[in-house]
């Protein structure tokens, strides 16, 4: 006969489970017996990841978004400590009124005002928009409203995991370890013999900032970029190229002798300390 404390171990192993949406369940890398049959073996035989077994600590809206990208993108949120919240067309005041950290929106119709629904709100100015498909000209139309990355469709699991995991630490307010911000906003970019380029930034840190949207810059050349973001009105910095990839990817490494660069860093630590 168990003893009392094995008893409530095991029903603390199945509340969480349960919570968790780990009963009756198969996830990737975890076993895929339900622990109804042995909660003990099922608890000690197959480690389970923290982050899927903690509790819910933060919520994401997914905005209009069809089915199946809506359950795929649920239960990798849930993985990842944050529950996510349908929200339809006609219940898109809960944007305005109800905290959030984080949206989903399909980049296909014209969501631009439900950003700004959302963002007007002070519960939820600071609140991380990922966009769902649309081609790289959607992306572009709502740089103003920067985006901070991008769901391709059609999704896969594996590519859906591996951004939130690089984005969770902004959502769930994991600053002091987060140094680059993810966010998608027009950049031009003027090299030293002039020549222009609207490229697309994708991360900024008050070092330099990764971009896409040209093969016509090379390491080790100087330019100047030019861009805002969200509440940090237009910045000029000069920098030179530090890498590129075969992608249209290239990075930038702010001169640390430009003084408006104080600029930057002192929005960075606006926007992640409010």
């Amino acid at each position: 006969m168990a003893s009392p404390t094995l008893d409530l171990r095991n029903l603390g192993i199945r509340q969480n489970a349960r919570q968790n949406g780990l009963l009756g369940s198969s996830f990737p890398g975890l076993m895929t017996n339900s622990f109804a049959t042995s909660p003990i073996h099922a608890a000690f035989a197959a480690p389970v990841a923290a982050h899927v077994l903690r509790k819910v600590n933060a919520r994401a809206a997914l905005f209009n978004l069809p089915e199946p990208s809506s359950s795929l993108l649920a239960e990798c949120f849930r993985q990842f400590g944050i529950e996510a919240v349908p929200v339809s067309d006609a219940d898109s005041q809960r944007l305005h009124t109800q905290k959030f950290d984080a949206c989903v929106l399909p980049l296909g119709g014209s969501v631009g005002h439900i950003i700004e629904l959302a963002r007007s709100s002070p519960s939820n100015s600071r609140l991380v928009i990922y966009g769902l498909g649309g081609s790289a000209q959607d992306a572009m139309r709502y740089s103003k409203h920067c985006i901070n990355a991008m769901f391709h469709e059609p999704l896969e699991r594996s590519a859906t995991l591996k951004l939130l995991r690089s984005t969770r630490p902004l959502v769930l307010h994991e600053f002091r370890r987060y140094v680059r911000i993810p966010v998608m906003t027009d950049v031009t970019v003027v090299a030293a013999d002039s020549s222009r380029f609207l490229v697309t930034s994708q991360e900024i840190s008050a070092g330099g900032m990764s971009m896409k949207g040209t093969t016509k810059l090379e390491p080790g050349q100087l330019v100047e970029v030019t861009f805002s973001v969200l509440t940090l009105p237009q910045i000029r910095l000069r920098g030179h190229v530090s890498w590129k990839k075969p992608n249209k990817s290239v990075g930038i490494r702010f001169d640390v002798k430009d003084e408006r660069r104080q600029r930057l860093r002192e929005w960075i630590v606006s926007y992640v300390e409010s």
